[in-house]
């Protein structure tokens, strides 16, 4: 099977199921756990928008065109406090409509430790998934991303929003009692969450009931030691496949950030 890479499709199951995705084709991961899975890069680079061929990729699977034009390629889709709707600067008006200006929620997750993150509603659980979270707990539900990543930053000088792969990759995170976290945070953002609170009074919704969500990955082997796998450097990587995390596949010679190479022509073969 060969097609352009694209970020794999998660499913909520306990383990998680997997799904590699080939120019839209699936192909279940789980069932091939201690065989040898092959991935060869044919030196072929697609754009994920316009399909286009392209000798780089920008932004996990773009051209540089559409990298410089596209809305969900801006810097604030990575730093959404930042947003320049307001400004009249956007570059894609529908496409915000349709993206940015939905409920988003802010929420906890344990990933390679505590972080706090914010996701689109509609991406819960995937976002947390393809995290590598162990554990996830939303706390806010916002109208916009924009205030979602406002809530964020006055957390984040409390807490990382940012995962280490290595560590998360290794699987030696302990529960939390994401609960608590939530509380002892909230007490020590009080005075700032109160004045935007007040600010956006009917935008902000603060979910005290929400559940602690667990997430169990299907991994049969614990990598000792992360050594990550490149097709830039190794056009054909093969190995025992030992488990898959976040957007990872474990091998037994190393691990892969499928992610990390959207865009790319793959051939898979499974012996």
């Amino acid at each position: 099977m060969q097609g352009r890479l694209e970020k794999m499709a998660t499913f909520h199951d306990a383990p998680i199921r997997y799904e590699l995705v080939l120019n839209h084709q699936r192909v279940p991961l789980n069932n091939f756990f201690g065989k040898v899975v092959t991935l060869q890069h044919t030196k072929n680079l697609y754009c994920l928008h316009c399909n286009m061929p392209m000798k780089k990729s920008f932004n996990q699977g773009y051209c540089y065109p559409c990298f410089s034009r596209l809305a969900q390629c801006d810097l604030c889709m990575m730093k959404p406090e930042t947003c320049h709707h307001a400004a009249g600067t956007c570059r894609d008006n529908a496409w915000a409509e349709k993206f940015c200006f939905q409920s988003h929620i802010v929420y906890l997750a344990n990933t390679s430790g505590l972080k706090v993150g914010i996701t689109r509603h509609t991406q819960i659980p995937t976002r947390w998934i393809d995290q590598g979270a162990i554990q996830a707990l939303p706390i806010f539900k916002v109208n916009s991303r924009r205030l979602s990543g406002q809530i964020e930053t006055l957390i984040a000088k409390h807490v990382s929003d940012k995962t280490q792969w290595q560590r998360m990759l290794k699987h030696k995170i302990e529960p939390l009692n994401l609960i608590a976290e939530r509380d002892k945070l909230l007490a020590i953002c009080a005075n700032e969450l109160d004045v935007l609170v007040q600010k956006n009074q009917d935008e902000i919704e603060f979910l005290n009931n929400a559940q602690i969500v667990d997430l169990i990955y299907p991994i049969d082997v614990v990598p000792l030691k992360i050594s990550a796998l490149n097709f830039d450097k190794t056009p054909l990587i093969s190995g025992v496949l030992q488990g898959i995390k976040g957007q990872y596949l474990i091998f037994d010679n190393g691990v892969l950030n499928v992610r990390k190479f959207a865009g790319y022509e793959i051939r898979l073969i499974i012996d």
